[in-house]
């Protein structure tokens, strides 16, 4: 008999699909049930045209999915990890995850400007004093100012093949985007260069795609846990442990990233950093795998102790005059 199939609710942006699909596939593959793609539009969707910062932060983009969720319209759920609120609604969880891919960000350059790049100082030269770069990311744009002080940002979204269009067209002189998602959908020969971590601190959980379920649903945790990578989903619980500790959001520039070092241990570089560059907070610290929370905890507590707090409530702060803007 036929296991009746499980609703997968998704994005139905390029990447969203892809990871979708690709959940899909491993849960039959390890001989779960099959699965049917639920399209579900979100806020972040519709508001294609605001930068993220203004309407509400990446949890727009999981919002009604968990909703879904919640009102048993659909069983499983699949995100971009560093889409996620840091605390998850009453009643859903993280069940399980897929491997890692390259969690850095990526910097990439019009076709006729995308010969390979081999350093940050290439790279500069080649951009020229002052470039525009496209990226909706806070977190981002703090970090580059530090690189590139007098560059001009401009959030750029929608599909991948859109954003690649409008740059190739001449509307920015970049774009830097999660390698993750370019290497996934195929693009990796558009990466002209991918930026070093001492550079630019990846979001908590980049690079790692999340599958969320109903608190309780046996049936569904089973079939999500055979597909689980046990690294990647600690390394998440690390990266999520240094946002909620911190309390901090999607639309705040934290960076966070846990790295095995052995069989049994992390390293974990976190950091914070002012909107506008001006400052930048940095700890590294290591620790067991099966500690993961201590990890982000201590981390968390080390970037406080250095003055986190009052850069995190400055972003709060500009975040909540956005909101009120947005009303």
């Amino acid at each position: 008999m036929t296991p009746a199939p499980l609703r997968l609710g998704t994005r139905g942006s390029q990447l969203a699909l892809y990871q979708a699909n690709t959940v899909a596939r491993l849960i039959a593959e390890a001989g779960g049930p099959p699965c049917e793609l639920v399209i579900i539009k979100t806020s972040g969707d519709r508001l294609q045209e605001r930068p993220l910062s203004e309407v509400g932060g990446k949890r727009l983009f999981v919002k009604e999915i968990e909703d879904a969720l919640l009102r048993n319209e659909v069983d499983l759920a699949v995100h971009s990890s560093k889409d996620m609120p840091a605390l998850l609604p009453d009643g859903l969880e993280i069940a399980g995850v897929l491997a890692r891919e390259d969690p850095r960000d990526a910097v990439v350059l019009p076709v006729s400007n995308a010969a390979g790049t081999h350093s940050l100082e290439e790279l500069a030269a080649r951009l020229g004093e002052a470039p525009s770069i496209g990226t909706a990311s806070v977190r981002r744009v703090a970090l580059l100012t530090r690189l590139f002080p007098h560059a001009r940002f401009a959030p750029m979204r929608g599909n991948l093949d859109t954003r690649l269009r409008k740059l190739d067209e001449g509307e920015h002189d970049a774009l830097v985007l999660a390698a993750a998602g370019l290497r996934r959908l195929g693009f990796t020969s558009r990466i002209s260069f991918t930026l070093p971590l001492s550079a630019c601190i990846p979001a908590p959980g980049q690079g790692i795609i999340a599958i969320e379920i109903r608190t309780g649903d046996e049936r569904v945790r089973a079939a999500v846990a055979a597909i689980s990578d046990q690294v990647a989903a600690q390394a998440l619980e690390v990266e999520r442990g240094v946002v909620d500790a911190l309390g901090g959001g999607c639309q705040t520039p934290i960076g966070a990233l846990a790295t095995p070092v052995r069989d049994d241990q992390f390293e974990l570089v976190a950091a914070v950093i002012a909107l506008d560059g001006s400052r930048l907070l940095k700890t590294v610290v290591h620790g067991a795998r099966s500690d993961a929370r201590g990890l982000g905890v201590r981390a968390a507590q080390d970037l406080l102790a250095q003055g986190a707090g009052e850069i995190l409530e400055d972003a709060r702060r500009v975040q909540a005059q956005n909101d009120h803007k947005t009303q």
